[in-house]
């Protein structure tokens, strides 16, 4: 397997590697998210910690996936590669901050302190973590990474499409609950996250079994890439 193939399916198992940390991390936060009774309890919080540290992983992830594909993107988008990075790295840090509000949410509790202010304060910190990270600036770099994708045909071109349709539910469902025209937790928000679901989990088997489809550099390589990521 060549350097570029090990380097593509590495991105895609960073993918995978995102979602089991992120699905595994909401289940062990369980009733902390929304359950005014459990900001009163005394059972040390450990669920809710293992969770935290699963975020941490899922932010090393999160920017793992776009490292990975810099190299194998910078040639042919040197636009799109760069800020497919940047967006990445600026959801890990929003990740980060998420873990550490339920890191002293938890430290509050065994204190006996959290059911005042401060825990209502830092569980509402939390969620507003996971709405920005995973909500916002999520939809943002998908499209950053679909069309860049989508014109170096670097993937089936239904992947692409997968990703700018999800993006534009994602961001519009959690819009709607950030100027609190929706409830956090709706059916019409649960479906609006399938396409892009769909979109990161495509990608990855993708990178993972035949990696990209990058156009051979010819001629001009500098006008090719601007024109790739324009």
């Amino acid at each position: 397997m060549s350097r570029p193939r090990r380097t593509a399916a590495l991105a895609g198992a960073f993918y995978l590697l995102t979602h089991l940390t992120s699905v595994a991390a909401v289940i062990l936060y369980g009733p902390m998210v929304a359950d005014d009774a459990w900001l009163a309890g005394s059972d040390g919080g450990g669920p809710q910690l293992l969770g935290a540290l699963l975020d941490i992983v899922l932010a090393v992830a999160v920017v793992g996936t776009a490292l990975c594909l810099l190299p194998l993107l910078r040639a042919h988008a040197p636009l799109g590669g760069p800020a497919y990075l940047v967006l990445r790295v600026l959801e890990a840090a929003v990740i980060v901050v998420g873990a550490a509000s339920v890191a002293a949410l938890v430290s509050l509790r065994d204190a006996g302190l959290a059911d005042g202010g401060a825990g209502v304060a830092l569980r509402e910190l939390y969620s507003a973590t996971f709405l920005v990270g995973a909500g916002l600036v999520v939809g943002v770099h998908t499209v950053v990474l679909a069309v860049v994708l989508w014109r170096l045909r670097a993937v089936p071109r239904w992947i692409p499409v997968l990703g700018v349709v999800g993006s534009a539910l994602v961001t519009a469902s959690n819009l709607t609950v950030m100027f609190g025209l929706a409830d956090e937790v709706t059916t019409a928000r649960s479906l609006a996250a399938i396409p892009i679901f769909l979109w990161e989990i495509s990608l990855a088997i993708t990178l993972i079994v035949r990696g990209l489809r990058l156009p051979a550099r010819t001629g001009a390589p500098e006008k090719t890439a601007v024109a790739a990521a324009a």
